[in-house]
């Protein structure tokens, strides 16, 4: 399941226009991006280290069953293939993901697109949320983690390490300068991966694999 993906996208179609709240570049990084992460969280890929034949930081594709989930398999198909810098990956998987997250999100009944009319609309599309329940709980997840220092789950951690470099922070909040002071300090913490849960025996692999994926794929982003 790719739940960064998806959370990801369901916080950004929640909003009055019921379109995604960043504009086209940045949105089809992030989501290159947190497909990756959905992997690196599932332990199927993790970034190269000093030592390999590889050049480290390069993203790794682990041995394990192809994902039936077919907003996972273009990254997938991609390593398959050769290692690759992050920045590559995410560049290669642009215009990829969001049709695919839009269509599952669609068939789970989590949103309902509808065409727009009128002559400014040139034939697009909104995505109303139809069933609020996941993205309430992402969006409570995520303002619990920036706001109250809740420990984030590993979905709402890595959302928020995509977000912050790519200015996408500020397409689902809206803050004063002291608050955004303190939303962008919390959020280089989480990006850091204080979320990690250290004190767990044994610690918790994927949360690891995720942190330290994610601290190679973020510079893809900015």
């Amino acid at each position: 399941m790719a739940q960064i993906a998806e959370d990801l996208l369901l916080l950004l179609l929640d909003n009055a226009a019921n379109r995604p709240a960043l504009d086209r570049d940045r949105r089809e990084k992030v989501l290159g991006a947190a497909v990756l992460l959905d992997l690196a969280l599932a332990c199927r890929i993790r970034p190269s280290v000093d030592g390999e034949p590889v050049p480290p930081g390069h993203l790794l594709l682990l041995a394990g069953p192809d994902p039936r989930d077919p907003i996972l398999y273009p990254a997938v198909q991609l390593l398959q293939r050769r290692p690759l810098k992050p920045r590559v990956a995410v560049a290669k998987l642009r215009g990829r993901i969001e049709p695919a997250v839009l269509a599952h999100l669609e068939r789970s009944g989590h949103i309902r697109p509808i065409q727009l009319q009128g002559t400014r609309s040139n034939g697009s599309r909104a995505w109303p949320i139809a069933d609020r329940s996941r993205v309430n709980e992402a969006r409570s997840a995520l303002l619990a983690a920036l706001f109250d220092l809740h420990n984030p789950s590993p979905t709402t951690a890595a959302i928020i390490t995509l977000l912050q470099p790519a200015d996408g922070l500020g397409a689902l909040l809206s803050l004063n300068e002291r608050g955004w002071e303190w939303v962008n300090s919390r959020a280089a913490d989480i990006a850091g991966g204080c979320w990690v849960d250290e004190s767990s025996a044994p610690l918790e692999l994927s949360q690891v694999n995720l942190a330290v994926t994610a601290s190679v794929v973020r510079p893809a982003l900015t």
